[in-house]
């Protein structure tokens, strides 16, 4: 049995659609738990009983709980290869999983710098700056993902949904709440839109009740 612990709107929507994914290629369903974050659920007792960090996502595959995006993943595309969710072949899983580790390893936390100043540094005007800069770098980062994506037809690695559409969707709805306009990346924000159309992302999206636009002209 597996139970995804999500938060909405967080990166734990890649495995969600992930699991959305496998669902529609094996049959095998899952159990979703809503962790609302703004509310502090992640750190009640009970949630920090299967995830000491207190953080999403969390996979818990037949009571036995999997943390962190990057292990969680990779888990499931071993388990149902059959879902396509990396490409098979040792060096192209290889570099999709260096393109992967890099959205998860540096594009989220410059984003987090930019959402959550306070957990870096004091002051106002300590965190103005911070978010200022990162914002600035988090731009930069989108530029780069929209130079991976061109000619995505329709998705990254061509026919078949991968983990890179649901996160490359996460960081560009995420660039809404830094300010950042998605028209300022008309390929990335076309492939976007075609990635939120596919029936598990829409699945995923729904359940988490998130809209694609957040950006918001100032």
């Amino acid at each position: 049995m597996l139970e995804l612990h999500y938060g909405p709107g967080a990166c734990s929507f890649v495995p969600h659609v992930a699991l959305e994914a496998i669902k529609a290629a094996t049959g095998e369903d899952f159990v979703a738990h809503a962790v609302k974050l703004h509310k502090g659920e992640q750190r009640t007792p009970a949630y920090l009983a299967i995830n000491p960090a207190g953080q999403v996502p969390t996979l818990v595959v037949d009571g036995k709980p999997l943390t962190q995006i990057v292990a969680i993943c990779d888990y499931l595309d071993r388990r149902y290869p059959q879902a396509g969710l990396l490409p098979s072949e040792p060096w192209a899983r290889a570099q999709a999983m260096s393109q992967f580790a890099w959205m998860n390893n540096t594009v989220h936390p410059t984003f987090t710098h930019v959402f959550m100043p306070d957990k870096f540094a004091d002051g106002d005007a300590t965190r103005a700056e911070l978010k200022r800069f990162n914002a600035a770098l988090y731009r930069e980062q989108l530029a780069r993902i929209q130079g991976w994506i061109e000619g995505a037809d329709p998705y990254w690695f061509g026919a078949r949904l991968a983990f890179h559409d649901a996160y490359a969707l996460t960081l560009l709805r995420w660039g809404g709440f830094a300010g950042i306009d998605p028209a300022d990346y008309p390929a990335y924000q076309a492939y976007v839109a075609r990635v939120a159309a596919h029936p598990a992302v829409a699945a995923a999206m729904e359940r988490e009740n998130i809209k694609l636009q957040t950006w918001r002209p100032a």
